[in-house]
């Protein structure tokens, strides 16, 4: 059967997820854009060669799967105008959702009773068909539209089935993750350049190690506990960073900032909740 997808915001991730449904195989005929901007829409419409448009009720009538990637603040009113749209396609519109902090109770709120709803928490890999997304199914939501969106998510990267009460979590490991993982490059990167090495030098030897260690800790099949075992001989120089890196508080400070990051993602999601 056709899945006809929308695809509301050319930004990065809706860009991104686009690129990775038509390397899937997806046809174009059966993608559509929604993008405001006229030279923004303009771009994707040449690049992809899909349809674009401004209008989310056009858009949205024909299709099986409306994705809304876009800022959380922009939601509200997509939603709003998604309940008026008519339901013209074979099957019932999925709505998927994939704004950070705006919860399945909010978005079913906002449309026509009995709508089926996802949430999903990507993250900026998404950009490189490498993305971990975590998805949570409304009420509404049956098995086979649940698979539905997995499978299609599974264009740009990895996907998990959670309840919505781990998006929080989520949000602070896998949505969040990429931010520190940069910034531990960052400080690599600053430590070989006061060693003695050209920034060049850092960056790149920086840079190839986080991406090996990534894939080596992906497709080995062994824990980073074991891992870092390997690396770690005694009285060695690894030994003697971690036992640096552990007594600067370096594990404790994950701790401490992925409950900072959950704990904002918990009160955006109450206060999006309030405000509607």
């Amino acid at each position: 059967m056709t899945e006809r997808i929308a695809i509301v915001g050319g930004g990065k991730i809706g860009e991104a997820l686009l690129a990775g449904l038509i390397g899937s195989g997806k046809p174009t005929k059966d993608l559509v854009v929604v993008e405001r901007v006229p030279a923004r829409a303009a771009e994707i419409a040449d690049e992809y060669g899909v349809l674009v448009t401004d209008d989310v009720v056009v858009a949205a009538e024909s299709a099986q799967f409306v994705f809304l990637a876009v800022k959380p603040d922009d939601v509200e009113p997509v939603l709003r105008k998604l309940a008026t749209a008519d339901d013209t396609a074979d099957t019932e519109r999925v709505t998927v959702s994939l704004a950070a902090g705006v919860t399945l109770a909010r978005c079913e709120k906002l449309l026509q009773a009995g709508s089926p709803v996802i949430r999903v928490m990507p993250n900026t890999p998404m950009l490189v068909n490498e993305a971990m997304s975590a998805v949570s199914a409304g009420r509404h939501v049956d098995e086979g539209q649940l698979a539905a969106v997995t499978r299609l998510l599974e264009s740009v990267g990895r996907v998990a089935v959670v309840p919505e009460k781990q998006m929080d979590a989520v949000t602070a490991v896998s949505g969040s993750g990429p931010a520190y993982v940069f910034l531990m490059a960052e400080a690599l990167i600053d430590s070989g350049v006061s060693l003695g090495l050209t920034r060049a030098q850092a960056t790149e030897m920086a840079v190839q190690t986080i991406r090996g260690a990534g894939i080596l800790l992906s497709d080995s099949g062994l824990s980073p506990v074991d891992l870092r075992a390997a690396v770690t001989s005694p009285g060695g120089t690894t030994a003697a960073a971690v036992r640096e890196l552990e007594s600067h508080g370096f594990r404790g400070a994950f701790y401490a900032g992925t409950q900072a990051a959950a704990d904002v993602s918990a009160r955006a999601g109450r206060r999006v909740d309030l405000e509607g």
